[in-house]
């Protein structure tokens, strides 16, 4: 019997045309923007809860300590956005590229992500805790910590990239291909059996050995 086949994530190329330059005093709570262009907007500590970006381009922004509970961006591409700290609970990112960005303490507990890209982005503590992803490719990324605890994750594949430490306690994971990831570099791993619907090469299972063998009962002797 052949291996079933890992489903790789689907995305389309994101095109944007026609864009206007865009007030960033247009991004306020539940605003509905729309095909704009934004540059070098400081949204440092704005409550933007329940803003919808439609169809836009974000480069140069500021968002330290900045609220997006419930906000949805979508078809919108993300450049060199810099977030210390930054809290989008309960948001929705669908059809987003989000590339060159400096991101530190992330929020993004009980997301819906589908079709997401993070290309040449330095992340520190990345919270996914609860969220529903499907289609979503890290590229080039360095990523501090990565919280998948009790998420739900279909098509995730990262390239490239480096996580030192992996939560994936009560993680529902299919097709998450995890053979793009340094395992050498990870110094942590919580909730291993979380890991069950992963793809990863046999070099990574050589560095897990310990960790598996101690969660099915197996002392190792030499």
């Amino acid at each position: 019997m052949k291996p079933a086949r890992l489903a790789p994530p689907r995305i389309d190329e994101l095109v944007l045309t026609d864009l206007v330059d865009g007030d960033d005093a247009d991004l306020v709570a539940g605003a509905v923007v729309e095909g704009r262009r934004f540059t070098a907007a400081d949204l440092s500590e704005r409550d933007l809860t329940g803003l919808r970006v439609d169809e836009c381009e974000l480069r140069g922004v500021s968002a330290h300590e900045t609220r997006l509970r419930g906000a949805a961006i979508r078809g919108t591409s993300i450049e060199r956005l810099e977030a210390p700290v930054l809290h989008a609970p309960r948001a929705e990112l669908r059809d987003v590229v989000i590339s060159g960005s400096r991101l530190g303490s992330v929020e993004f507990i009980d997301n819906r992500w589908q079709s997401v890209r993070f290309v040449g982005c330095k992340l520190g503590f990345v919270n996914l805790r609860g969220a529903e992803i499907r289609d979503l490719r890290f590229t080039d990324c360095d990523i501090e910590e990565l919280d998948l605890g009790n998420a739900r994750a279909e098509r995730v594949a990262f390239d490239g990239c480096e996580v030192r430490a992996l939560a994936v306690t009560g993680a529902t994971l299919r097709d998450v291909d995890l053979r793009g990831l340094d395992f050498a570099a990870m110094s942590s791993l919580e909730g291993i059996a979380g890991l069950r619907g992963a793809t990863l090469d046999g070099m990574q299972v050589a560095l897990l050995a310990p960790s598996l063998a101690s969660h099915i009962g197996i002392r190792i002797i030499d």
